[in-house]
């Protein structure tokens, strides 16, 4: 037996045979994965989106919607759309394994199945996945763990002149779910240029602007420039946010409900000490304000 991952990566299983999925789940548990299972597309399709897994291993044949249908959706929403999948079925037409290529799966196994075989191809994709280029693929800022590298890195930093601030893009479910997915791609893009413009003119080149989640900036600068930096951010979302929304719905016209904002936070090292990385992760995400119009 293989030794466990050092991390342990999450798995989505997602089948409707009920002996299949827990035979499996304890499998790979064993191997050292968390493992989620889901028996309908549906609920899939929410876990998902509420626990960003590490790999999928779907289906077709589902009670609900069909695998190809669960690998669409998740194609379509910024979140999971980078999410690698692999298809575990009984359909073996030539055919329907091309469908699932066009639609960007990994890989496609059919069943009967090896299981060791499985591992190995779930092993053997998680390791190229980590090998690939860690930035977003809407904002194309980094995320995952070039971002832990460099917050890593403050905490061995012995000067201790560092500050941190974290904004988070509020309200975008929502945004999403009205206006679609290319607007609300537009909306971080747009977010996520003015965010690496503001950091880069008050902090310099030496700056570091990245992903902490899909709709949560790090920014990382000397501390003494934090204060500048976020007043220079609150300034220019200001209102800003406002015009993404179609004119009869901003201004004396806005709808009431989850509208765009920023919660922003902000950590420096004299705050410290931080017992780790997720302390520090934790307490500048717990420093979040929210800033509805220009402070």
């Amino acid at each position: 037996m293989s030794s466990p991952p050092r991390h342990r990566k999450r798995l989505l299983i997602v089948e409707d045979d009920l002996d299949l999925a827990e035979m499996l789940s304890a499998y790979f548990n064993v191997q050292g994965y968390r493992v989620l299972t889901a028996a309908w597309g549906e609920q899939g399709l929410e876990l998902a989106s509420r626990n960003s897994p590490d790999l999928v291993i779907l289906d077709v044949l589902l009670p609900d919607i069909d695998g190809f249908e669960v690998c669409r959706r998740l194609r379509e929403k910024h979140t999971t759309r980078s999410i690698p999948i692999i298809f575990l079925t009984e359909k073996r037409a030539r055919d329907d394994r091309l469908h699932g290529l066009e639609l960007g799966v990994v890989d496609y196994i059919t069943k009967p199945f090896d299981i060791q075989e499985l591992r190995l191809r779930v092993r053997n994709i998680l390791r190229r996945a980590t090998t690939t280029s860690a930035e977003n693929p809407v904002t194309g800022l980094p995320e995952g763990e070039t971002v832990d590298a460099a917050l890593s890195a403050l905490l061995k930093e012995e000067s201790g002149r560092w500050g941190v601030l974290v904004v988070t893009l509020k309200g975008l479910d929502t945004f999403r779910e009205l206006y679609g997915f290319i607007a609300s791609d537009d909306v971080l893009r747009v977010v996520s240029l003015m965010l690496r413009s503001a950091t880069t003119e008050v902090g310099g080149q030496d700056a570091f602007c990245g992903h902490l989640g899909p709709d949560t900036f790090v920014m990382l600068l000397p501390a003494d420039k934090v204060d500048s930096l976020e007043a220079r951010i609150r300034e220019r979302a200001g209102q800003s946010l406002e015009y993404f929304y179609p004119g009869d719905n901003r201004g004396p016209n806005a709808h009431t409900g989850d509208r765009l904002r920023l919660s922003i936070g902000r950590l420096t090292a004299g705050q410290g000490p931080f017992k780790s990385l997720e302390d520090l992760k934790k307490q500048a995400l717990d420093a979040r304000t929210e800033a509805r119009g220009a402070a």
